[in-house]
């Protein structure tokens, strides 16, 4: 819940004055001998009150910051994330020709000769996948590489009932140009390696802004025993209380999957997600790989004869799948022998088929249906006599593994379908109107009066954090010191906000010294 407001002032306080520390509740005097357990004259109660009140207080300051400082790098991941979950139907309407067949028929043409039509077309660059349509309307795709794309690919996409080419795409890892160019704006702007750092930003926020805004619109209503006053907005209200009735009820349906979005996001961030592959790897928790090393026999006996000094070694089977061994021709001539191996091992569903990078490799088929249930096993196969030599199953992926796959694959909109880019949807837009609605409070928290107009309202008043008790002043410092060091970009930020509120607060002591108001 993004808010630029004072959460829990009450609606009749007046706008133009900054708000301070609230006093501690001055407790009786204990009786003699009695110990309080505070140190501090304070009784249980008021110690607690008072806590609370100064954990309170720094959400409060923590809140607003974040919210305004931070805000704008979240509008734009929320924009970008908007429009990246149109991109299956977007794909569908810009790529029609190309991903569709004009005609199902009654059976498919060989895989073999779906390639074959391909290179017709597109003799550049080597085959590095074959990816079989994967409906009953859908293209195959012919995947390859060729020097001057970089990390790019070029994709053919072949009729599978007429063998007829229909098109060709530059494409990444599968996705069409377009898909390409929304996934780079949601990751970096457009900006390379540098513009990584805004949505880095972003994800490393997020959780923040949205766990601190769900504590301080419980604890506004903690004394309120109806459930609706948090979880639906006061439509009776007016003015300032109406918006923020509408930004705290409609945050808290939203906390739970921003939560998800930041923890999901930061997993694969530069900084962040490098750590978190430190811990997978400290676990033994990463997905299991494939090995698709052929296995190598025992050469063959060489008979005696005067010539026998010179025999030439024989080839063993680990070099019969190398293109270099019997040309391009010879490799994609058996990927339907390859296909047939890995249903048999019980390889259903959309797959991808890739060919030995190196002599001596097997192929690899993997299974890439993201949708709920997901089926992602893989296979390495033979392709000589279609022995499958290796395969990594999904059911043996450690349980972080998993959740890892599936949680990129529903921050992604693809493991629930629809249901799934529906929810991001609705999460996106929730996210701009809670942000919109904290600034408009910001804007209506502001000083009217001739002498005090101001275009926005105050900031919330410095030192809060000396109103915390001193243990939890020092727990709060070393989280906040290893969340730092987990998600350096936070704490890196973090840094500067602190350092920006120290220089302004210099600023304004010096101009009260001097006699100049602040």
């Amino acid at each position: 819940m993004t808010t630029v407001d004072h959460l829990g002032l009450s609606p009749d306080e007046p706008a133009t004055p900054s708000v301070h520390p609230v006093s501690p509740i001055p407790a009786p005097a204990p009786a003699a001998g009695a110990g309080t357990g505070t140190g501090t004259g304070e009784g249980p109660a008021a110690a607690a009150s008072r806590a609370v009140g100064g954990t309170r207080r720094l959400l409060v300051r923590l809140h607003f910051y974040a919210g305004v400082l931070v805000a704008p790098f979240l509008v734009m991941a929320a924009l970008t994330g908007l429009a990246y979950t149109l991109t299956p139907q977007l794909d569908a309407l810009v790529y029609a020709d190309e991903l569709y067949v004009d005609r199902v028929g009654a059976n498919p043409r060989p895989l073999t000769e779906q390639v074959a039509a391909a290179r017709a077309v597109h003799p550049e660059g080597t085959v590095s996948a074959v990816l079989p349509a994967d409906a009953a309307d859908r293209t195959t795709r012919v995947v390859l590489d060729v020097p001057g794309l970089g990390e790019k690919q070029r994709t053919v996409y072949v009729d599978p009932y007429t063998g007829h080419a229909q098109g060709a795409l530059t494409t990444w890892w599968g996705s069409t140009p377009l898909t390409t160019w929304l996934d780079d704006l949601h990751r970096n702007l457009h900006l390379g390696a540098f513009g990584r750092q805004y949505s880095e930003v972003a994800a490393s926020w997020l959780w923040v802004v949205a766990s601190g805004g769900l504590i301080l619109w419980v604890l506004r209503w903690r004394n309120s025993r109806r459930v609706r006053r948090v979880l639906l907005p006061d439509l009776g209200a007016r003015g300032r209380r109406r918006t923020m009735a509408w930004h705290g009820s409609v945050g808290v349906w939203l906390v739970v999957g921003l939560l998800f979005l930041s923890a999901t996001g930061l997993t694969w961030s530069r900084y962040a997600g490098a750590h978190f592959s430190s811990v997978l790897d400290a676990l033994h928790a990463h997905a299991p790989e494939l090995d698709t090393a052929l296995p190598v026999p025992d050469p063959a006996p060489v008979a005696a004869s005067p010539h026998a000094g010179h025999a030439m070694p024989a080839t063993g089977m680990a070099d019969a799948g190398s293109v270099t061994d019997i040309g391009e021709a010879g490799v994609t001539g058996q990927v339907d022998r390859v296909l047939t191996a890995a249903r048999g091992a019980g390889l259903d569903g959309p797959v991808e088929i890739d060919l030995p990078a190196k002599p001596g490799a097997a192929w690899s088929v993997a299974q890439t249906d993201k949708l709920w249930p997901v089926r992602l096993s893989q296979v390495a196969v033979d392709p000589a006599d279609g022995r499958i030599t290796s395969r990594a199953d999904w059911a043996d992926y450690p349980l972080l593994a998993k959740l890892t796959k599936l949680g990129v694959a529903a921050h992604m909109g693809l493991l629930f379908g629809l249901a799934n880019q529906l929810l991001l949807a609705s999460l996106a837009v929730g996210l701009l109107c809670v942000i919109i609605w904290g600034y408009r409070m910001w804007w209506q928290r502001r000083p009217v009066r001739d002498e005090r107009r101001a275009l926005v309202g105050p900031a919330p008043a410095r030192g809060t954090w000396r109103g915390l008790p001193r243990p939890a002043l020092v727990v709060g410092v070393v989280l906040t010191a290893v969340v730092g060091w987990a998600l350096p970009v936070l704490g890196v930020t973090l840094l500067a906000f602190l350092t920006f509120d120290v220089a302004l607060g210099a600023i304004r002591r010096a101009r009260q010294r001097g006699g100049t108001p602040a």
